[in-house]
């Protein structure tokens, strides 16, 4: 069974992006990603590709964001 740790922290989107780890993205409790990998994040947003060239930016404070450990 998969592990999901929430992103939380500026530390825990750095650990995430730099491991390339997958993430899972909720908005307003709904699931709306699953398996992207952090690009980058500000203090207001946080930008995911899924695809090569597929970036999608996400509002850190409507948004949940989960690593997901195999």
């Amino acid at each position: 069974m998969p592990i999901n740790r929430p992103l939380l922290t500026d530390a825990d989107l750095q650990e995430a992006a730099d491991r390339k780890l997958p993430v899972r993205v909720f908005e307003n409790d709904h699931f709306v990603l699953n398996g992207g990998i952090i690009v980058r994040y500000t203090d207001s947003d946080v930008v995911i590709q899924s695809r090569v060239s597929d970036l999608t930016y996400y509002s850190r404070s409507s948004c949940q964001f989960y690593e997901v450990r195999p």
